[in-house]
């Protein structure tokens, strides 16, 4: 079976927009498929804050793997383990958060790189090739093209360091943690406050630099979301499962009960 295709990070490197449709509760196959309806790009299977086990994650992404939507998983800043098992089981692609240093953007790309571009071990036949790849050299170098491996930004010393993080080798993406770094900078939850402006301008100028791809989490509102993607923003998190639940059911129920007049 040929190697299945990241087309999310076919995206990026065409400079394109990556959608992603984060997964906190939503704990099903059917997941990917709602995903690739709604028309987004990637799944955004979150280890870190959701309520996932290793088995639930896997399952997701082995059912995301032939409807074309990528699934990747954001893991804990210490789960090499848990991040290198996802990827053993149908991840395409690792988020690792908190990344402040260029040490630890190196320690994240080669663990999930295969030699010689890193030191990820062989665990067998992997999903992404059907469970029957070519010769282990052959599938390694391809697999190392297609894995996704995306280094959070969350604190002031990691936008300061942004520069020397986006220019380690194996790392793809800067993805801002808008939620975790407005709140480090004193500024919870302010999206358009100009420390949190700083930073994107400030790291956005570190990819463009480093050719990776400016990513952007944590913002929802059209406003700033219109304006962190003119910076050059591609790798977006769209929403997640219990926002966008919450949002379209409270909608519905207000237009129900607003039929009926006191």
């Amino acid at each position: 079976m040929p190697l299945v295709a990241n087309g999310a990070l076919r995206k990026l490197r065409a400079g394109e927009l990556a959608i992603g449709f984060g997964l906190h509760h939503l704990r099903t196959a059917a997941a990917p498929q709602l995903a690739a309806a709604a028309g987004f790009d990637w799944l955004f299977i979150d280890t870190e804050h959701g309520a996932f086990s290793v088995q639930e994650a896997t399952q997701i992404c082995l059912a995301a793997l032939p409807t074309g939507v990528t699934p990747i998983v954001r893991v804990c800043a210490d789960a090499i383990d848990e991040a290198t098992r996802a990827l053993d089981n149908g991840a395409m692609g690792i988020v690792v958060p908190h990344v402040n240093t260029p040490a630890e953007a190196r320690r994240i790309a080669s663990a999930f790189r295969f030699p010689p571009l890193g030191h990820r071990s062989w665990g067998g036949p992997p999903a992404i090739y059907g469970f029957r790849p070519p010769h282990p050299g052959e599938a390694q170098a391809a697999i190392n093209g297609e894995i996704l491996v995306c280094a959070m930004i969350e604190t002031p010393e990691a936008v300061e360091r942004a520069g020397e993080i986006a220019a380690v080798p194996g790392i793809d993406a800067l993805l801002i943690g808008t939620s975790d770094l407005s709140a480090e900078l004193g500024v919870p939850g302010e999206a358009g406050h100009d420390k949190v402006q700083q930073a994107y301008a400030r790291v956005g100028a570190a990819c463009r630099a480093e050719k990776k791809a400016l990513g952007m989490g944590g913002i929802y509102d059209e406003q700033w979301s219109a304006h962190y993607i003119g910076l050059g923003a591609r790798f977006i998190l769209g929403g997640g499962d219990h926002a966008f639940l919450l949002s379209a059911g409270a909608a519905r129920s207000r237009f129900l009960r607003g039929l009926v007049k006191d």
